[in-house]
């Protein structure tokens, strides 16, 4: 993905998680304990675009942000 792209959908997964009333730690638990190798700081770097997002966390963050993935893929 390019920059922009990552960018962009780091920013929908932020709103997203804020939506649920959720924090970076909680997210980043659920995805450890679902079996992603991922600290707090690598969510945070993802919300911002800093960090590359692979696709078996699209899939986990979908589930535990119980969204669609056309939510987290959205264009502005």
């Amino acid at each position: 993905m390019n920059a922009k792209t990552e960018k962009r959908i780091g920013n929908n997964i932020r709103r997203l998680r804020e939506k649920a009333g959720f924090t970076q730690d909680y997210v980043a638990t659920k995805l450890q304990i679902s079996g992603c190798d991922i600290t707090r700081s690598a969510v945070a770097k993802i919300e911002v675009g800093q960090r590359h997002i692979y696709p078996d966390e699209i899939i986990l963050l979908k589930q535990i942000l119980n969204v669609e993935y056309d939510e987290i893929f959205e264009q502005d």
